[in-house]
């Protein structure tokens, strides 16, 4: 695994939580919590990385996740190239590297990368001049490190602890990359009782999340839990879970009003997104009292500030 760390200890790349310390996951929250400010407010703005270049190559579609890292550079005073692979020479046969290289000339500082094939970013990260730095903005299965730390903040926002907390991680678990981050992030900040919920086709390898507990059904996962994180299930893989239509996914395994008072009076309900409504959630609870979605949305941008700022704020602008 390529190494995410300078030879002075500070963070060069951002490819996975996996191997970050819990001092290092707090140094980003404290720091991403600076930049939060109360829906209504202006966003904070400055130009501590102003004469760097950040370039998103995203060869997935993504709303959230693009927009927020596109803001985040910006209001800390970066240029921004975004790249799609359907408008970019790799569709004529150019690699990844070669892209990248050929962005590397043009003076880019860091590579914000979303791609379905899993190794791509530390890939990247391997092979960009010393000075470069690459931050994974979602890898296939894998990893969705930015995703992890926006829901960790979150839980904090809402409960100022880690320690003592159910969280019950529902849906895709096996394809979900945002699952596999939360994973890691929520480990290593201390939750002491973590869940992963799914139908039997959806469910990790065995070995895999380690320190969960398992459930084949949603309600022993929901009881007494305080933070309920729901998964996109995605459309195609309801013929593996043997449930042919959204209808019966709902059935068995939608959060409804009725199930989320199996958890704690004050849980917190998160999600992702996109959502497939009366799917995974329904309505009245992804934009119900106990939602948590739009605080997860607006700490998008905060974290990745925190990450860029953190990954070229000590380098200074190019002269």
């Amino acid at each position: 695994m390529t190494d995410q760390l300078r030879a002075d200890g500070s963070l060069r790349h951002l490819l996975t939580l996996e191997t970050l310390s819990r001092t290092q996951i707090e140094r980003l929250l404290e720091r991403a919590q600076t930049f939060v400010r109360p829906l209504g407010a202006r966003p904070p703005t400055s130009q501590a990385l102003a004469g760097a270049t950040v370039a998103n190559l995203f060869t997935e579609p993504s709303t959230r996740t693009r927009v927020s890292f596109e803001l985040a550079a910006k209001r800390l005073g970066a240029a921004v190239v975004n790249l799609e692979v359907q408008l970019s020479s790799r569709v004529k046969g150019e690699s990844m590297l070669d892209t990248v290289y050929t962005l590397e000339s043009l003076y880019v500082d860091a590579f914000v990368i979303r791609d379905a094939e899993a190794g791509v970013p530390g890939l990247v990260a391997a092979n960009v001049a010393p000075h470069v730095s690459v931050l994974s903005a979602g890898e296939a299965h894998v990893s969705h490190p930015t995703q992890g730390l926006l829901d960790a903040l979150t839980v904090y926002q809402r409960k100022q602890r880690f320690a003592g907390l159910a969280v019950a991680i529902v849906g895709d678990v096996r394809h979900s990359r945002v699952a596999r981050s939360a994973w890691h992030a929520f480990a290593r900040l201390g939750v002491t009782d973590l869940r992963i919920a799914a139908p039997a086709a959806l469910m990790p390898a065995a070995g895999e999340f380690a320190g969960c507990t398992r459930h084949t059904r949603l309600a022993a996962a929901l009881k007494e839990a305080d933070v309920v994180m729901m998964l996109r299930i995605q459309k195609e893989r309801m013929s593996e879970a043997d449930l042919p239509g959204g209808e019966r996914y709902f059935a068995a395994w939608g959060l409804t009003r009725e199930r989320l008072a199996l958890a704690r009076p004050d849980a917190i309900v998160m999600h992702p997104q996109p959502m497939n409504r009366g799917i995974e959630i329904a309505s009245d609870v992804a934009d119900g009292p106990q939602s948590a979605i739009r605080d997860q949305v607006r700490n998008g941008v905060a974290v990745r500030m925190a990450v860029l700022a953190e990954v070229l704020g000590g380098r200074g602008a190019r002269s």
